[in-house]
């Protein structure tokens, strides 16, 4: 029997690409093609190969950057959570990075470290790390005090109170701070390849504009949103098998 959360996200499926077509078709501009006609377009690209010879591309300052988001971001969080000192010296510095045009940012990037691999990857980083330092150290601040106490009365190290208790209490939150920057991270990858030198889907993206063939630009469009979606849900299902019974964090079902 099918999941009433797979039904609706069946059902919401159907009503935007039932919407794109309408609007395709109407059309709201010349500029805007109709679903079948970008799924055609995503299917030529698709079996003739340059769909995977650009996503080759585009996910090595992802992949990169979301490794190293991940990773510095997890780790600064747990510091940041765990020390009132740090949380004053670092967590503005991320809630700006936070707020920050990232737009506006990236001419500076581009004079720091050219237009290689090493700007594409800032640019994932700016946008995914601040979402998951500040996730983690949120989580590691919220733990609650009487489980913490209670640790220290059965005469826990501080080593044990945050192996313990801390991060495993922590972690669903963590997590779906992971799933967030991850999130972020798609875009920053994408918003780098257009800005910075068109690149990967980037310029299939970019090219496609310029010779007005629009199915095959929203075409590159909508295969990102589809693989920012799957791979997040991939990343949900590990989530609910590593924390069965802890709804914490979910806002999809």
């Amino acid at each position: 029997m099918i999941s009433r959360s797979l039904t609706l996200k069946i059902l919401s499926a159907v009503i935007v690409f039932g919407a794109w077509e309408i609007a395709g078709r109407v059309p709201v501009s010349y500029a805007f093609p109709t679903f079948i006609e970008s799924m055609q377009a995503l299917f030529v690209m698709t079996f003739d190969g340059s769909l995977f010879v650009a996503y080759a591309e585009t996910l090595k300052p992802l992949v990169v950057g979301i490794a190293l988001s991940a990773f510095a971001g997890i780790g600064l969080g747990l510091w940041i959570g765990l020390s009132a000192k740090f949380d004053w010296m670092f967590s503005p510095i991320f809630i700006v990075m936070q707020a920050a045009p990232l737009a506006a940012l990236i001419p500076l990037l581009v004079m720091a470290y050219g237009i290689g691999l090493t700007s594409k990857v800032s640019v994932v980083c700016i946008m995914a790390m601040p979402v998951i330092v500040l996730n983690t150290a949120s989580a590691v601040r919220n733990t609650p005090t009487n489980i913490k106490e209670m640790g220290r009365s059965f005469l826990g190290s501080d080593a044990d109170i945050i192996l313990k208790i801390i991060i495993p209490s922590a972690s669903p939150i963590i997590f779906s701070g992971l799933r967030l920057g991850i999130s972020a991270g798609f875009i920053g990858a994408i918003l780098s390849e257009l800005k910075i030198t068109p690149t990967g889907v980037g310029d299939i993206i970019t090219y496609s504009r310029s010779i007005a063939d629009y199915p095959s630009m929203y075409a590159a469009i909508f295969s990102i949103i589809l693989l920012a979606v799957l791979f997040l849900n991939l990343l949900e299902k590990i989530e609910r098998f590593l924390f069965k019974g802890n709804d914490l964090g979910y806002v999809s079902d």
